[in-house]
């Protein structure tokens, strides 16, 4: 995949690939601003804002309207770290992307009634998914045992329904400011467009956005202060488990149990990927068989990990059956891990995930929309040429580094063990 890239004089960072099987164009742009970037007094900003950035801009009172009208899609989602917004538009209504993206870049519309719809929307759904759903707070349990110092210790939606309750509109302004600009973007451009064309509208309508002209469009006399990515308290390193036991009205107990591991830019993150593929990927794998099918311990279990940019987590996320044994079942989970640390030497069974990661990988390059997307996350990560290569990357782990990874992270002093139990 031939991929371009250059960075404006204002910082703002383009990415693209032209595919003329499509007479689609996406347009990814990525914010590098999440939960990470808050301060423990004011979490839940940057969803709050992927809620605002749709509510009007200095120049398009609406957004969807002007959209629609080019026959355009479009969304946004939040996480730790990025706050990723995406149209899709026919090739030849291209332009009005770039403008409608430009524009809530230069400035929102802040109003106090846009202000007041979104936090009552965010704080809807705060209440919605996280306080009145099952399970819904096990999310904040687990990243608040994980966690000490670091922002990831809480969730995306925010610490606390206050949070959002009481923002005010110069907080909202300064954090717009602070990471909503183009020094802090990075725009994937994939579909029917040529390079010299993505460029010349990218500079059209991002190039003459300068951030220290913004503050009188805001009504600020100046930024704010927010830490620099350096200045984020780091998480030490952790020295003994961690364990955290709730009891809630829930169908089913549930034991999760997460491992520290390296951020998602390091090598040694796709080394973890592919253990917790060798211990729960589907039917077929180690803890699915040994644990749900032949002893029936669970109903379910499942590992994953968490990429982030500032060291992620490999979790193990059990479903209990009514009645069972909590402790015979989490004694079975490291039952299960401790073969992990000697014997991974299963050549076909690692042949086999890697081709399952090989298929993925290429459907998700087959549509523009998600080449987009990958483009700008790998981008943020470290380089957009590593989706040429990360098929290569998985290819070449080895049974032992799957050992060593093992050995070094999944043992029970980096461990932190929620469990989520049905009772009062």
């Amino acid at each position: 995949m031939k991929i371009n890239r250059t960075t404006l004089n204002n910082g703002l960072r383009l990415v693209h690939h032209e595919d003329r099987n499509t007479q689609m164009v996406a347009v990814n742009t990525l914010y590098r601003v999440g939960s990470r970037n808050e301060s423990p007094e004011h979490t839940g900003f940057a969803h709050l804002f992927e809620h605002l950035m749709f509510g009007g801009s200095i120049h398009v009172a609406d957004y969807d309207k002007e959209l629609q009208s080019a026959c355009g899609e479009n969304n946004a989602y939040t996480d730790a770290d990025f706050t990723n917004y995406y149209v899709t538009v026919p090739a030849q209504n291209i332009e009005t992307a770039f403008w409608l993206e430009s524009d809530r870049m230069l400035s929102l519309a802040f109003t106090p009634d846009s202000l007041e719809v979104q936090r009552k929307v965010v704080m809807e759904e705060f209440k919605q998914n996280y306080l009145n759903q099952p399970y819904g707070d096990l999310g904040h349990i687990l990243f608040d045992a994980v966690y000490k110092v670091h922002p990831y210790r809480w969730p995306t939606i925010g610490l606390e329904l206050s949070h959002i309750a009481d923002a005010t509109m110069d907080q909202v302004k300064s954090f717009f400011h602070r990471f909503y600009r183009p020094d802090n973007a990075i725009i994937a451009v994939d579909g029917n467009i040529s390079w010299e064309r993505a460029q010349e509208l990218v500079r059209k309508w991002y190039g003459g956005i300068d951030v220290d002209e913004r503050l009188p469009l805001l009504g600020l006399t100046d930024a704010g202060a927010y830490p620099s990515p350096a200045e984020i308290a780091q998480e030490p390193r952790q020295e003994r488990q961690r364990r955290r036991t709730v009891r809630r009205t829930v169908s089913n107990s549930v034991i999760v149990i997460a491992f520290n591991i390296p951020s998602a830019s390091a090598p040694e993150f796709r080394v973890c990927d592919m253990l917790s593929d060798v211990m729960a990927n589907g039917k077929s794998s180690r803890f699915y068989r040994h644990l749900v099918e032949d002893r029936q311990l669970f109903l379910s279990i499942d590992a994953s990990v968490m990429g982030r940019v500032d060291g992620g987590l490999l979790l193990i996320e059990g479903v209990l059956p009514e009645g069972a044994d909590v402790d015979a079942c989490e004694l079975a989970i490291w039952d299960e891990i401790r073969p992990m640390l000697s014997d991974l030497s299963d050549d076909r069974e690692l042949e086999k995930l890697k081709n399952k990661f090989e298929s993925n990988h290429e459907l998700q390059c087959i549509n523009y929309l998600q080449r987009a997307q990958n483009l700008a996350h790998y981008e943020a990560y470290g380089n957009a040429e590593w989706i040429n290569n990360e098929v290569a990357r998985y290819q070449a782990i080895t049974p032992e580094d799957l050992r060593k990874a093992a050995r070094k992270y999944l043992t029970k002093r980096n461990s932190t063990v929620v469990r989520y139990l049905n009772g009062n």
